[in-house]
């Protein structure tokens, strides 16, 4: 049987286009409009926090899937690149999340390739798995870049 999760925020408008956002998991934090939006710099904005939830959750879903995949993981970082369009009637959306992870992870005694193959598979897992991802209507795109690393001395 499906359950279900319940997951709360509160906003607060502080002046011009500002406010203040208070998340159910603890954190407080003051948000804008972006600046081309006649908001603020420096401070959060709902576009931001947009791509910035798709790419938490996908690394959050790749970790997971890579402790599945039994992989040696080094290092993750990703770069992501979210394209909004914006209507000549100004409704905007959203087309494209592009993620652009660097992952380096440590070969062992397997072969390079199928190494590759796994954190290829643990990436599809993640896209399939992350719950932002997959709520959104936006097209999200993986362009990983893939290290293997070998061990030195047995290491």
């Amino acid at each position: 049987m499906a359950k279900t999760e319940l997951y709360e925020t509160s906003v607060a408008w502080t002046g011009g286009h500002r406010g203040h956002l208070k998340l159910g998991n603890g954190p407080e934090m003051d948000f804008s409009a972006p600046p081309a939006s006649y908001g603020e710099a420096g401070v959060l904005t709902p576009e931001d926090a947009f791509v910035g939830a798709v790419n938490t959750c996908v690394m959050l879903m790749f970790i997971w899937a890579a402790e599945r995949f039994r992989l040696d993981l080094v290092s993750y970082e990703c770069r992501a690149e979210g394209t909004k369009l914006i209507e000549l009637d100004r409704t905007e959306i959203f087309t494209t999340v592009v993620l652009r992870p660097h992952i380096a992870v440590r070969a062992g005694d397997e072969p390079r390739e199928a190494i590759e193959k796994r954190v290829r598979r643990a990436l599809e897992s993640a896209q399939k798995f992350s719950l932002v991802a997959n709520s959104i209507k936006s097209k999200v795109i993986i362009e990983p870049e893939i290290r293997i690393e070998t061990r030195l001395g047995g290491k």
